[in-house]
């Protein structure tokens, strides 16, 4: 697999931890899609670098 393609699902699978709807997450507010904002951000300038 390439770095894209497991950056990719790393992703995905934070986009599903980020949704509120399990009542354990209900609590945490914006901090998750905050958090995987950032991420976002890192990665889109890492990929305009040409560092990924």
């Amino acid at each position: 697999m390439s770095l894209g393609t497991i950056l990719l699902i790393i992703i995905i699978l934070m986009l599903i931890g980020v949704i509120p709807a399990w009542p354990h997450s209900r609590s945490w507010g914006y901090a998750p899609s905050g958090s995987l904002g950032l991420v976002l951000i890192i990665i889109l300038v890492l990929i305009l670098l040409g560092r990924i």
